[in-house]
């Protein structure tokens, strides 16, 4: 259900109420582009079921899903037409359009050709947790994740968000956890890495399907790289790929996560609500320990560790494994360019 996590806090001024964000989508659902418009976008059901809720409420978390819809119009086939029009009325006139004129024809070119052109889909899932406060983004990158952000503050009265940041950068502490081969509790290191130089040259040393605790990467750390993407796996439960950004990719739930939900529902719409509440189940667990980790959510005012000289938290890894976490409230009751 999710594959990226990207966090953010919601300010105070904003109250949820679930009917009036309904009301509010329903005012902005997602259709799908003109023959002449070049980008569309728009809510959609996260249900994927036509007509059915803008907004879904399971366990109290709220999941909605942003659509965005792009024309496809190659600028090199934009280019051959605008050349054939500016050709065709040098051969009437005698005379090469100018450069005002050439940009006319260009946008002349892309009216005629929109009609034709392919058009390209993509969606990502927004969840808000109101009792906690966040809003976390299924996005790959920030432009996309700029977008849904856009959308969601013009659609809420009073919905304000800033990323989440902690007093640990991510570069820093994960340069910690691979320097002293201690992660923190609850975590493992995996097997990928990225390092990256800060000096001119930006080098980059990846590491994929390949040990970590090795003399070879704590000295590429000590010669001045830091960590970019480090995988990692939390409770043994979830595997994901942390990026200096403090953005989750690769978010993967080992099968132990979805035990026991085969059969569990009746019928097969039922599948979805039981997906939402085990997966933000387990989320709202990984996301507080992953913050901890960091040495907890910078305050406003507060500066980061790095600057104020403190050593980052070291968090020894512990010694048992953890166990499975209790079940959630969740589980318990149940634009920027588009990249």
């Amino acid at each position: 259900m999710f594959k990226n996590l990207i966090v953010y806090r919601i300010g105070p001024d904003w109250v949820p109420d679930l009917g009036a964000a309904l009301e509010a989508f329903e005012h902005e659902p997602f259709v799908p582009c003109g023959a002449t418009q070049p980008t569309s976008s728009g809510w959609t059901p996260p249900r994927g079921v036509v007509h059915a809720p803008l907004v879904e409420s399971i366990g109290g978390q709220w999941l909605t899903k942003l659509m965005v819809e792009q024309k496809v119009l190659p600028s090199s086939v934009v280019k051959r037409r605008t050349d054939e029009i500016a050709h065709h009325i040098e051969l009437q006139t005698g005379r090469k359009p100018g450069k005002k004129q050439q940009k006319e024809l260009k946008e002349q070119a892309t009216l005629e050709l929109l009609p034709m052109a392919f058009t390209k889909q993509s969606a990502a899932q927004a969840w808000i947790d109101p009792e906690r406060r966040l809003l976390i983004l299924d996005a790959g990158s920030a432009s996309r994740a700029d977008t849904v952000v856009t959308h969601l503050v013009k659609a809420l009265p009073g919905f304000a968000v800033q990323l989440l940041q902690t007093r640990c950068s991510p570069a820093v502490a994960m340069a910690n956890w691979l320097s002293t081969g201690e992660p923190p509790a609850g975590f493992s290191v995996d097997r990928e890495c990225e390092l990256k130089s800060t000096d001119e040259m930006k080098s980059v040393v990846r590491y994929a399907r390949h040990p970590l605790d090795t003399d070879e990467v704590r000295q590429h750390i000590e010669l001045g790289k830091q960590p970019t993407r480090l995988a990692m796996t939390w409770a043994e439960r979830i595997s994901f790929v942390l990026t200096d950004q403090l953005q989750v990719k690769k978010l993967k739930f080992e099968d132990v996560v979805f035990e026991g939900k085969q059969g569990s529902a009746d019928r097969p719409e039922d599948a979805f609500d039981t997906d939402v509440a085990i997966t933000t189940g387990e989320l709202v667990q990984l996301i507080p320990d992953l913050i901890e980790a960091l040495d907890g959510e910078l305050q406003p005012g507060e500066l980061p560790s790095e600057l104020t000289g403190a050593a980052p938290a070291v968090k020894p890894t512990a010694t048992a494994s953890p166990a499975a976490p209790e079940a959630s409230p969740a589980l318990a009751t149940d634009t920027a360019p588009w990249d």
